[in-house]
Formats: C-alpha cells, structure tokens, sequence
C-alpha cells in the first residue's frame, strides 16, 4: 500500500472525511486517518458527531418526543392509547444502529472517491510526515499538504470527576440502561439542555445547574426567555447562578454540592451528567519538536486561509477557533479542499445556524439584539407568534415565535432567531436570505405556501415594516 500521498487528512469527523472526500474529487491522491472505533471494535469514521454526539443524540430526542407525544399529545387529536411503556434497550439498539449505518456509509464514500482509509492514531511529524499509530501496524505517511482535524473532547471539573457510571459526560448520557429517577445535569449549554430534555421526556425528574446567572447569553435574550418559560412548564428545573462544589458517591446515588447567591446547596440525584463544553482535542496532535502553534485554551492557530504555523500543514473544524459545529467544520474542510486544487477558498462565518434540538427546537443565524446595540448599530424588529399560524394550530405546535432583526437605514437582515416547531429546518431560508444580503422587505415579497409553519417567517418579514397581516402591530 502506498505511504505517500498528495494530502493526509488527521481526523475522519465531518470536517475531516468531507475535506477528504472533496480532496479526492478534486483529483488529489487522499488518506485520512483516524481512531475512532465502534462498539464491535471496528473502524467507526464519524468523529464525535456520527459516533457519540449530533446523530445518537437526535436519534434519542426524536424517540422521547415520540413517546411524549403518545402520553400527552395523542388524546387532543382523538387518539387514545393506553398504558404506553419505554423499551430502553431497542431505543438504544435503534440508535447504534442509526450510527452503524452512517459510520459505514463513510467508509463507502472513501472507498467510492478512492480515499485511502488508516485505522488509527494520526500524529503530525516534521517533514510534512503523518505517524498513523494502527490497531494492526505502525506506519509513517508522507504528504504534500496535511489538514489537521481532530476534533475535540468534553470538558470535566475537579468537582465532578467522570467515571463514567454515576457520574457521566455527554457521551455516557447517551447509554443509560434504564430512566434515572432523578437525573442532574451541570450546565445548560446545548448538550446539557438536549440530553436532560431526553431523560424528562422519559420520565426523569431533571435538575439542571448553571454557573452563569443567564440563560442561553448566546440567544437573543427574547428568545431565551421564550424557552426558558416552556422548558419550566415541561419540567425542567433549572438552576441558574449555581457552582458545583463538590460531589459524593454512594452505590446508588450521587450528592451534588453548589453555591448561589443565597448560599450552600446539596441535590441528591441517581446519575449525574457534565455537559460544561468542550475543548479541542489537540493535546496529542504532534510530535514535541513540530513548531505547531496553539492559544492558551489549545485551539490550533491559523491564518486566514487555515494555514497553521506549520508550512504545508492546515487545521480545521472544532481544533481551530470559531463555533464548534459540525457543519461550520465540514465547510471549512470544503474550503481547504478547494485552496488545494488552487481555487478560491470562503467560508462566511457571519451566516453559520445555531440549532438546540429540545422541543420547541431553538435556531439562529447573524446578531443578537443584545450584540447590536453592544456595537451601537440601529435596527428594526418584527416578531410573529407560532400560535397565529394555522399550520402551527392544526399541529398542536402553538408555541415559539420568529424574531427577524433588520437594519434601521438599509433594511438587510442581521440576524433572524427563532424558538418553535422545527426551527432547525425553518432557519435555512434565514440562511440563505442573509448570504445574499437580502433585506426583510425581500422576504416580505417571497410568497410563501399557506398552511405552513414558513408564513411565520414571512408575517415577521412583514412586522418588521408593522405590517403584518395575522396580528395587531
């Protein structure tokens, strides 16, 4: 088997197999390395995402809401179902079959676009070599250029040492074998919200500690406070301004210690999740004598074109600073692909989706209304309630609203936010409105099909000039 290659890709993530992938398609002689390895203990490319993060855990939110549903949504429709009961383990069997899948899916596509695949620990050497530390043998690859994506890891705290038992990361949440009793959850960040909204839906009681004192200080504030309400009304306990101290184990249960503004707290809770964030998983990346360049909290520097301080060698995806997304680390892995092959090379950062997946789903792109007046820029608001959309009725979703942010003087859009019923699919029309710097009146203009839940989107257009049809302005 050949050991040289035009570009050797460090990490099979979803920015490591698409920079990959476009690599070969490009005509570039491509391997990509990678350890991640499945619970049959073979090859698993995926990264995070497909393997323990984005697809498992959607594929047990859609589950809980499911079975949510049947208990407390049916009946309004005329259905009635009775003594409705949870098979863990085929909901876990479903899952793991879902990431089977998807995970095989990619060895398929690198064998189709002839990417050569190496199991194993990739580690960047001088001399534009990559050390491939295989299950089955060592081998050394030399390459032309070299894209580092390695992805990142899960935070931990002294206060909560995983164990992955009692006390889990977001990775351990997605295996419990049965419904917790009472389940805490540190953080109420995206991964925290998710995976405590599935464990509620199944019947958990759920605790969850935040340091910050604001919910969501990444969301526009008014639709924080949206979803803030509803995930109260659905039983989420959160707990803002709260520090965990410390924690203490018995056989079956675990006590959390925390700090607020009104002093010393203690919870007892049967399983713990740490969901704090995450950090680049770049600790390991290179050898000591590469001059690889990182910042204080180990993201990988680049330049502008996610060139590292090493000649030849790239970085890209959640190893390098911006949002850690799957898709904002696919495109860029895209981007480098094509700067390759010498082509242009853009990724527009300003115009990323933010999805929380709990239900009502949260979505973003652009500006928050907290962030412009920060940068003292004029602007106009129209919101639209789902509650006013037949669509949202007809579907017992009447919950949410859509917030449009426009410019004051010249009308583009800024950023469009959104808490409601599949918002992660209603955002892209956002999306792809900012990326042609439309402005709200272009998207007042768009017809849009009636009854669905879109005509939110397009009355807020229209409230942003005050004139929307289906509420008072």
């Amino acid at each position: 088997m050949s050991t040289t290659f035009d570009v050797v890709v460090i990490g099979a993530g979803p920015a490591g197999y698409v920079a990959a992938i476009r690599c070969a398609q490009l005509g570039l002689k491509t391997a990509c390395v990678d350890d991640q390895t499945g619970k049959d203990g073979a090859a698993s490319p995926g990264g995070t995402c497909l393997n323990v993060g984005c697809i498992p855990s959607k594929a047990l939110l859609d589950s809980s809401e499911q079975y949510h549903r049947i208990q407390h949504e049916f009946a309004s429709h005329g259905i009635q179902v009775k003594e409705a009961s949870i098979d863990i383990d085929t909901m876990l069997a479903r899952k793991d079959k879902i990431v089977k899948t998807l995970t095989g899916g990619i060895q398929q596509l690198f064998k189709a676009n002839k990417v050569s695949f190496f199991h194993g620990r990739g580690k960047l050497l001088q001399n534009n070599q990559v050390a491939v530390d295989g299950d089955k043998e060592n081998l050394t690859l030399q390459a032309s250029n070299i894209i580092i994506a390695c992805g990142s890891e899960p935070i931990d705290i002294p206060a909560a040492p995983i164990d992955q038992d009692r006390i889990v990361d977001s990775t351990g949440a997605l295996e419990f074998g049965q419904v917790p009793r009472h389940l805490g959850v540190i953080g109420a960040g995206v991964i925290g919200l998710e995976l405590g909204s599935v464990w509620r839906r199944l019947g958990s009681e759920v605790t969850v500690l935040e340091a910050l004192d604001k919910f969501l200080p990444m969301v526009d504030q008014a639709i924080a406070k949206d979803a803030q309400r509803q995930f109260k009304a659905q039983g989420l306990n959160i707990k803002l301004g709260c520090r965990v101290t410390g924690t203490d184990q018995t056989a079956k249960h675990v006590s959390v210690d925390y700090s607020d503004k009104n002093g010393s707290h203690s919870i007892e809770v049967e399983r713990l999740v740490v969901a704090v964030g995450r950090r680049p998983n770049t600790n390991t990346i290179a050898a000591e004598e590469v001059e690889l360049k990182k910042d204080d909290r180990g993201f990988i520097e680049i330049d502008d074109q996610w060139q590292t301080s090493v000649p030849h060698v790239f970085a890209i995806g959640d190893a390098v600073r911006g949002p850690m997304l799957a898709h904002k680390g696919s495109e860029e892995g895209m981007a480098v692909a094509e700067l390759l092959s010498g082509q242009h090379a853009h990724v527009n950062y300003e115009v990323i989706p933010w999805v929380i997946y709990t239900w009502p789903e949260i979505a973003w792109v652009g500006k928050t209304e907290q962030e412009l007046d920060s940068e003292n820029v004029s602007y106009r608001t129209g919101a639209f309630p789902f509650a006013a959309t037949g669509r949202a009725r007809a579907m017992e979703y009447p919950m949410g609203q859509i917030r449009i942010i426009a410019h004051q003087h010249t009308d583009r859009v800024l950023g469009v936010h959104i808490v409601g019923p599949y918002a992660s699919e209603l955002i892209a029309e956002a999306v792809v409105a900012m990326e042609f710097a439309a402005s709200s009146e272009d998207i007042a203009r768009i017809v849009h099909a009636h009854p669905t839940l879109s005509e939110a989107m397009h009355e807020a257009a229209l409230a942003v000039d005050k004139r929307a049809i289906h509420k008072a302005n």
